[in-house]
């Protein structure tokens, strides 16, 4: 089998091929992020990199042995957590570089598979990616085989239907079953204290005058919302807290992490852990924070770089951020899979990579797997 994987970043496509048992004969990858490629090539050495995606055509490839297409266009103009440029976006516009690249091999191997990963967005612009690709996509939350909240849409070829008089084309992959993974079960003990927050923060965070005047939890009281998790072989009230970013305006949540993303230590920035908390917490809908409980779901992990979550040990309680590892099990980053880069890097790469079991489940349904 011969891949050809664009925007391939950490290569996910390539980590998901190999947990299903298949070595592909040639991987190209298309990246231009040195970390990534750093990433790819320690732990695939064989991977073919080819550079920028925008000079395809430059490409000496054998185009008709390619069997299989994979790509994660940019997302950021489509993300409801941005400005929603969409096809304005030059990041999002790269999903047109993409579609041409995918009529490029169609028409030298007609019976090539693709598989096109992308956010949640507006009607609109799924229908013409759909348009472009020839299919319409599933949408499939991380949420299902992990501890992480990650609604993504996916176009494939792999397995599809028709339905209406026109024999519309759809993906016609089914829903994985639920694991019911929570985010206490990722969870590491005995973490160092760099992932500590600030303890101006932790008081910020924690400061009941502030909580005390919100009361839009689920059961609609101002009772925490906290539940027990497990830490250092005793059960202790855990919560886990991300920060407000774009039009995410913050809230209480008691089921998955939200979706690992790309912005403030890709995850880290995104959610922090609570342990050992003095008081019960309300619902912050509006604040700087949002407050998540590892015995539910983590929030989507973003891929940015700043943050102010200070690294501190705090003397009441300890607020800290996830850890590379713990992100790493949110995106079901197998073990074997080694890191060569700093923590920053780490989660930005997890921020922008994808859930390797939902690429796994897609891909099983393929007669070469």
């Amino acid at each position: 089998m011969n891949v050809l994987s664009l925007f391939d970043g950490m290569s996910c496509g390539q980590i998901a091929l190999r947990e299903l048992g298949v070595e592909p004969e040639v991987y190209y990858a298309s990246e231009i992020d040195k970390y990534a490629i750093r990433q790819t090539q320690y732990n695939f050495p064989a991977t073919v990199q080819l550079g920028d995606v925008e000079r395809w055509r430059e490409w000496e490839i054998d185009w008709a042995g390619i069997d299989l297409v994979l790509a994660g266009s940019p997302c950021q103009g489509f993300s409801f957590a941005g400005k929603q440029l969409a096809f304005d976006d030059p990041r999002s516009r790269l999903f047109f570089v993409f579609a041409d690249i995918l009529t490029h091999v169609r028409k030298a191997n007609p019976n090539v598979r693709f598989l096109l990963e992308n956010v949640n967005m507006k009607r609109e612009y799924l229908r013409v990616i759909s348009e472009h690709v020839g299919v319409s996509p599933v949408r499939i939350n991380s949420a299902l085989v992990s501890a992480q909240n990650r609604n993504r849409w996916y176009w494939t070829d792999i397995k599809t239907w028709r339905d209406g008089l026109s024999g519309e084309l759809y993906a016609d992959i089914p829903q994985p079953i639920d694991r019911g993974i929570v985010l206490g079960d990722i969870l590491e003990e005995n973490v160092s204290d760099k992932y500590n927050v600030s303890e101006k923060m932790a008081r910020y965070i924690t400061d009941p005058k502030r909580l005390g005047k919100y009361t839009d939890l689920n059961d609609g009281s101002r009772k925490s919302a906290c539940l027990v998790a497990k830490t250092n072989n005793s059960w202790t009230e855990t919560f886990l807290v991300q920060r407000q970013r774009g039009y995410n305006r913050g809230g209480t949540h008691t089921d998955k992490a939200p979706t690992l993303s790309a912005a403030g230590m890709g995850g880290a920035l995104s959610a922090v852990i609570q342990l050992n908390p003095a008081r019960e917490f309300g619902s912050q809908p509006r604040q700087q924070n949002r407050i998540y409980s590892p015995a539910g779901k983590s929030p989507t992990l973003n891929a940015g770089t700043g943050g102010n979550l200070q690294a501190k040990i705090l003397t009441d309680r300890s607020i800290r951020r996830l850890t590379p590892t713990e992100c790493a099990q949110l995106q079901t980053i197998p073990a074997w899979y080694e890191w060569v880069v700093s923590d920053t890097q780490i989660y930005r790469l997890l921020g922008n990579g994808w859930t390797v079991e939902v690429i796994k489940w897609i891909l099983s349904f393929w007669d070469k797997i």
